[in-house]
């Protein structure tokens, strides 16, 4: 029976294995940025304002419109009334269907900069929504990255946990083995099977863990949550350190200059700056006359340009330049301009805001690259030394020289060692993600915004 049981783990091991989607953390990013439906919102609402940039512009240049209209009137006569007239003049009878068609070109000749301002503001904040995509792609990276790496450290443990639970069990035979030959008690089997039982509730508690963290990395991707996953990258392994980056970590100015040339978050603010200086210039034009060119090609029946009116189809044209002038308008045009300025020293000070906070964000990565690294070291050296302790003391314990408390101290420590040396792979690996998210994301991805 015992064989049947353990073909049957092992053909079910297999079948997972090959089941499974293994992913890289490069794949499993390139599988986020490409579901990520907050990235496609952003991506959407660019190309809305692209859009948007379009319409503006498209008022720069000559607009043409052909209008067209049917009416029946009643029928009559054309009459010409005076007072100083005895009886009315007829000038012939007038049609009682009437047919208007004329095609019309327009053309701004001088607004001020009112329309090509506005032309330029959204021009410009369309270059920043396609800046922010740059982005929240970079946010789409760190978020995958963090799940696969929290997958990565459930797993580890339940590994560690399962180690735990397996030392447990020969404890525990052992245990039985000493009492019987007098050397133990039944106190120090209780206390091994204690251990073994809390040791087991761990072990289902971190597959659960596990479960939950392979589900959240699905939905990160985009993926059904019950799709199972074998991840095939590791701490400080292809694609999942900086490499390039480690060797600057300890220049913070140097840091803070690329993060200043490559964050796109800041590089749209610039641009909104620019954006809202336009959008001032704007403003300004509505003080100035709005001068445009009007040409109309008519085609009527009846054209009353000709008389005597007759019911036929008949061409006129017509090119004339009107002016508008606001006198007074109850100081519309004041307040859209100071509504302009405002929005101007809002978005300067935004991004002066932006610029401090990435300094303090590349400052505070690096630092965390720093201590992980650090941390990651003494956690290493840590399992080590719980690896050696717990040698000795179940040699020790299975030749009577040691007891069962000794004994149980010691795997805890182990596995509390190897659980802290886990986290700490999984927060240098993560420190380096969030230094290279202050930084703007990979420069690949920097390369291809610009």
């Amino acid at each position: 029976m015992k064989g049947i049981v353990t073909a049957w783990l092992l053909c079910s091991t297999t079948l997972f294995a090959q089941n499974a989607q293994v992913l890289t953390l490069d794949e499993a990013v390139s599988i986020g940025r490409r579901n990520s439906r907050t990235l496609k919102m952003t991506a959407a609402r660019a190309d809305a304002d692209h859009a948007r940039a379009s319409e503006a512009s498209a008022q720069l240049y000559p607009g043409v419109s052909l209008y067209g209209s049917y009416s029946r009137i009643k029928e009559g006569q054309f009459r010409l009334l005076a007072k100083d007239l005895p009886v009315a003049i007829s000038a012939g009878d007038v049609p009682t269907d009437q047919v208007l068609l004329r095609l019309g070109l327009r053309q701004p000749l001088f607004t001020g900069s009112r329309i090509s301002g506005a032309a330029e503001a959204a021009g410009l904040q369309a270059d920043a929504s396609t800046l922010d995509v740059g982005m929240m792609e970079a946010d789409v990276t760190l978020n995958v990255t963090s799940a696969y790496w929290a997958l990565y450290q459930a797993r580890q443990v339940v590994q560690y946990t399962g180690e735990n639970v397996q030392r447990l069990e020969s404890y525990y035979r052992d245990t039985e083995r000493l009492m019987k030959a007098g050397i133990a008690t039944r106190n120090d089997l209780l206390k091994v099977g204690v251990q073994l039982s809390n040791g087991r509730i761990t072990r289902i508690d971190a597959r659960n863990e596990a479960e939950l963290g392979e589900m959240t990395l699905n939905n990160l991707i985009g993926q059904p949550t019950d799709t199972r996953i074998e991840l095939a990258s590791r701490p400080g392994g292809p694609g999942a350190s900086l490499s390039d980056l480690k060797p600057v970590v300890e220049g913070v100015d140097t840091l803070a200059s690329l993060a200043a040339a490559r964050r796109r978050d800041l590089q749209a603010a610039a641009t909104r700056v620019e954006a809202a200086h336009a959008s001032v210039g704007a403003a300004k034009g509505g003080w100035w006359p709005q001068i445009e060119l009007n040409a109309n090609l008519n085609l009527n029946n009846p054209n009353t340009r000709y008389q005597p009116i007759t019911p036929e189809f008949l061409g006129a044209w017509d090119v004339g330049v009107s002016l508008v002038l606001d006198v007074w308008n109850w100081g519309a045009t004041k307040s859209r301009v100071e509504q302009a300025e405002a929005a101007l020293k809002q978005a300067e000070l935004q991004q002066i805001q932006l610029k401090e906070n990435i300094t303090l964000e590349v400052r505070r990565s690096s630092l965390n690259v720093r201590r992980s690294q650090e941390k990651l070291s003494l956690a290493e050296l840590a399992v080590s030394q719980a690896n050696e302790n717990l040698r000795v003391t179940a040699d020790k314990y299975r030749s009577g020289l040691a007891t069962s408390t000794d004994l149980l101290d010691a795997e805890v420590s182990l596995l509390q060692a190897q659980t802290q040396f886990s986290g700490a792979q999984v927060d240098y690996a993560m420190a380096q993600a969030m230094l290279e998210r202050a930084l703007g994301g990979s420069e690949e991805s920097a390369r291809e915004a610009r």
